[in-house]
């Protein structure tokens, strides 16, 4: 005889698995279908008490937060015992060059200087300053200039009795002209005083007179003031004293008569 219950339950309608008959065999509940359904989410978490699932399928539980401080400790060690070092870029990358020794800047300079001299005569000033400008030692550039002295590369006097020559006998100039470039040739006032008080002032004055007339040929048709207007200031220009220009302007515009070479005035 049947009991009640079994009556009941013949009348219920079959069960039928909410995700198929395979999840029903494989005994896994409702969330477990919908992992396995949704691969493509890779760690995925169902439900509170699920931790991420790896993967890689090798069924292992990972913490991703500890994950991630282990690896900023691997990080921060590596760059911390000084076996990373950063790239280094342009001049950085090149070692720096050792500084160069008494003996190859001695050698330098003497190369320099030789140079600078076989172009043209050059004073005790000018000599240390281009040295100077090498980027070479004080005391290299003392020793050189001496060296130079000594056996009678460097010659302020010599330089300046040649400059004299040149600048009055070839171009003509005074002694203003003559005194200024010494000086900016760095010689010293005392060696400049010396060649100067050497010079004649007859001589001195015959330059300005043959310059004078010279340049007087050319201020035909102007009047007489503006004639010695510019022969004054042209005599100024290569350096004589006025005194000197005085007496070369009367000669070379006379007042009246003619004069050999000069300009005939009214």
């Amino acid at each position: 005889m049947t009991s009640h219950d079994d009556e009941s339950a013949d009348d219920l309608a079959p069960v039928t698995p909410l995700f198929g008959v395979r999840g029903a065999r494989s005994g896994r509940t409702g969330a477990d279908a919908v992992a396995s359904s949704h691969p493509s989410k890779g760690l995925a978490s169902v439900g509170d008490d699920d931790e991420p699932v790896d993967p890689s399928g090798d069924g292992a539980r990972r913490d991703p937060v500890r994950d991630a401080a282990a690896a900023l400790a691997a990080v921060t060690e590596h760059w911390s015992d000084g076996s990373a070092v950063a790239p280094a870029h342009g001049d950085e990358a090149e070692a720096e060059e050792p500084p160069e020794d008494l003996d190859a800047q001695r050698a330098r300079a003497e190369n320099v200087s030789l140079h600078a001299l076989s172009r043209r005569g050059v004073s005790s000033a000018e000599m240390a300053s281009l040295l100077e400008a090498r980027d070479l030692d004080p005391e290299v550039v003392a020793d050189e200039v001496s060296r130079l002295e000594g056996v009678g590369l460097l010659n302020d006097r010599e330089l300046a009795e040649n400059l004299l020559e040149t600048k009055q006998g070839r171009k003509g100039l005074g002694r203003g002209a003559v005194t200024s470039e010494l000086r900016s040739r760095g010689i010293d006032a005392s060696v400049i005083e010396e060649v100067l008080a050497e010079t004649d002032d007859a001589d001195e004055q015959a330059r300005a007179d043959e310059w004078a007339e010279k340049r007087a040929g050319s201020l035909r048709g102007l009047d007489r003031a503006t004639a010695e207007r510019r022969l004054n200031g042209y005599l100024m220009r290569r350096g004589y004293r006025s005194d000197t220009i005085r007496r070369a302007v009367e000669k070379a515009l006379p007042r009246g008569g003619s004069s050999r070479g000069g300009v005939r005035f009214e």
